[in-house]
């Protein structure tokens, strides 16, 4: 072979091209092969996600087939839970409850098993809630049954036509721009006579099914509606407690779990047998709620028994008809009737406790319940000065379950004869106690929430 000047020039270009083709081809099979093993690893990613998609959906599925079973609604198609709304739920539970200046009962109007008019009160309308508004108060309690209202006992399906009547009674006090406390009461006594381990499971599950009906049914309805787990709630010892605890927690896991403005409405929990005494005793604790500042206490006073409601005496104690230091009068009938304990100091100390204990660690507090019946058999000056009297302690407990943080509601039952609380006539909206409303909206007016 002949070699030229430039020729070993030439070889060695030769060369390096080859060796480009060559490492550009080794290259280029080195990718086909990678892009084969990251394909079959992508069949095999997609592969396990939609066995793991299969499954999520299989539970999904379960899940909600137990939420359908457990938690049955009467409204159909609406969902058990939606997104958290905060609009119109702007209010924490202590600033929701310091614009209550003065609350009402409608007693047990909405109690009653079947016709709501069986025990002698009249139909609810909108002239009485108007009526009450007028007299000066801007809160109304609706004690309600839910349990003799079922259309399905085995699952605990409310009626509708009943959830609807109690829209109704609502509708009414949200025209008057009043805050409404909806509860379950004694409804029976299913819930608050069996604090015990030995029906706290069905109970639970009862009180869950019940409270998630009414929540989702009244979802839509601004921070004016407050829910209340129970009414009084009989406890006696720290292992019925325990059981109490264990229902209210049902109660504001139920509620939240709806979303909507649910989930930022107040509700309120009761004290054990709503007593002050027992509650400052027993309620070391309260149940946990997520939703911030939201959670309030309820308890009841009609201290003492023997001035507030005692009809008849008995061996324990005897009827007192006279209340306040500077109310006290010479016996009647040979018989001493002034109020032997319970008087200012008493009440002083109470509402302290509970301030202490609930309203000062940020727990504000409703007084759900009190009132004094009028002794109407009395005459002549015994009965001047015994409703006085009545009209004083109105007043002065009312001025100080505000000063002490307390929402006050009085019980009103309806009936305005002897031995009642009644403040309207429930036919036609009339006052019929203006001495009792004069010294409630008195004391409403002095009181200030701290």
């Amino acid at each position: 072979m002949i070699l030229f000047p430039n020729s070993k020039i030439q070889i060695n270009s030769l060369l390096t091209r080859n060796y480009l083709l060559v490492t550009t081809y080794m290259i280029i099979n080195q990718m086909k092969t990678l892009t084969k093993i990251l394909i079959r690893v992508l069949y095999i990613a997609i592969f396990f996600l939609s066995i793991s998609i299969r499954a999520e959906k299989k539970d999904t599925s379960k899940i909600d087939n137990q939420l359908k079973n457990s938690s049955t609604t009467t409204q159909s198609g609406i969902s058990n839970s939606i997104p958290n709304d905060f609009t119109g739920m702007t209010s924490s539970a202590k600033m929701l409850i310091s614009k209550i200046t003065l609350g009402w009962n409608l007693g047990n109007t909405l109690e009653v098993p079947g016709n709501e008019t069986n025990w002698g009160n009249a139909l609810t309308t909108q002239t009485l809630i108007d009526s009450v508004k007028a007299a000066g108060f801007n809160a109304v309690r609706l004690p309600c049954a839910w349990n003799s209202h079922l259309s399905d006992t085995a699952n605990y399906v409310i009626n509708p036509i009943w959830l609807a009547r109690i829209k109704q009674v609502i509708d009414y006090c949200y025209e008057n721009d009043m805050y409404v406390v909806l509860n379950i009461h004694w409804d029976g006594g299913w819930l608050e006579n069996n604090c015990t381990k030995a029906k706290q499971e069905v109970n639970n599950r009862k009180q869950r099914i019940l409270w998630n009906q009414i929540a989702v049914y009244f979802r839509n309805y601004d921070e004016h509606l407050l829910f209340a787990g129970c009414n009084e709630p009989n406890v006696d010892n720290e292992t019925e407690m325990s059981v109490l605890l264990s229902y209210e927690q049902t109660f504001i896991d139920a509620v939240r779990a709806t979303g909507g403005r649910n989930y930022y409405r107040t509700l309120i929990v009761q004290g054990p047998s709503t007593d002050i005494d027992k509650t400052t005793k027993y309620m070391t604790i309260m149940p946990v709620d997520f939703s911030i500042n939201r959670l309030a206490l309820e308890v009841h006073y009609y201290s003492p028994f023997q001035f507030c409601l005692l009809d008849k005496d008995a061996n324990w104690g005897k009827m007192a008809y006279f209340w306040g230091a500077n109310h006290h009068q010479p016996a009647v009938n040979g018989v001493d009737r002034n109020s032997t304990f319970g008087e200012e100091a008493f009440v002083n100390e109470r509402f302290a406790k509970i301030k202490t204990l609930f309203v000062d660690k940020g727990y504000p507090v409703i007084m759900g319940e009190f009132g004094v019946t009028r002794r109407l058999s009395l005459t002549g000056s015994d009965l001047v000065n015994h409703l006085a009297s009545r009209a004083y302690y109105l007043q002065y407990v009312v001025r100080q379950a505000k000063n002490y943080g307390l929402a006050p509601f009085y019980w009103d039952a309806g009936h305005t004869g002897d031995n009642g609380t009644g403040l309207f006539n429930r036919n036609t909206g009339a006052i019929e106690d203006k001495q009792a409303i004069n010294a409630l909206v008195a004391g409403a007016k002095k009181g200030v929430y701290p």
